[in-house]
């Protein structure tokens, strides 16, 4: 069987996966996939996991759900795969970055599995969710793995750029040492707040710029 996630999260993930809490959330989400469509696939629940190795970790991008619509989640925070609508949340992201990054044009795709692939952590809070079903997967174990996903970065890595946006996430910087990383917050890129501090926050030339200080490839954010 194909690995579901890079060898380098092992020792972080395999204690959490023996938690009593852990056995009970995989026995809810089978559970939930006998009984009615839950996304994502089974095999692309852990994809930021497997795309993203923990030594490579620059930028942890923080959502909240997987997206409920046919099609949509593959297993990274805002991202959809190609071929699949960019929705109105990711397209305001590609917005911002027409203004804050030179050569950035609007890609045709959604899928943002090249950022994963130079180091940008696409987490969401909870990693599953029921078909059409907003947050229907929220409280079952999901946010104290992915927690302690985020406090394990925190610990582990150096120098690691947390772009928190809407309150939900921004809650997450209580498992961040500020000394060690960076933490850029605004508000939640969908439609209802982004003219509220999301466009112009330039967080993408922020955390290139956090990088190149510390020693590090800054990410090429470009997907065209």
């Amino acid at each position: 069987m194909e690995k579901l996630y890079d060898d380098s999260w092992a020792p972080v993930l395999k204690p959490l996966f023996s938690q009593p809490y852990m056995k009970q959330l995989s026995a809810f989400v089978q559970q939930e996939r006998q009984q009615t469509k839950v996304f994502p696939p089974a095999d692309l629940v852990m994809n930021a996991f497997k795309l993203t190795p923990l030594q490579n970790v620059k930028v942890v991008i923080l959502g909240q759900d997987p997206y409920h619509n046919d099609g949509q989640a593959h297993g990274l925070s805002f991202s959809v795969p190609e071929g699949i609508m960019p929705p109105p949340s990711l397209k305001n992201i590609f917005k911002e970055l027409q203004d804050d990054i030179d050569g950035f044009t609007e890609p045709r795709s959604g899928d943002l599995t090249a950022w994963a692939k130079q180091g940008v952590l696409l987490l969401n809070a909870t990693l599953t969710v029921r078909a059409h079903l907003a947050g229907s997967h929220q409280k079952r174990g999901w946010e104290v793995f992915t927690d302690s996903i985020i406090y394990a970065i925190s610990e582990q890595c150096e120098h690691v750029v947390f772009l928190l946006w809407g309150s939900y996430a921004q809650k997450k910087s209580a498992l961040i040492d500020k000394h060690k990383h960076l933490i850029l917050t605004a508000v939640h890129p969908s439609p209802l707040s982004v003219y509220r501090g999301f466009f112009g926050s330039r967080h993408f030339s922020k955390a290139n710029q956090y990088l190149v200080e510390h020693g590090k490839a800054p990410i090429d954010w470009r997907l065209a």
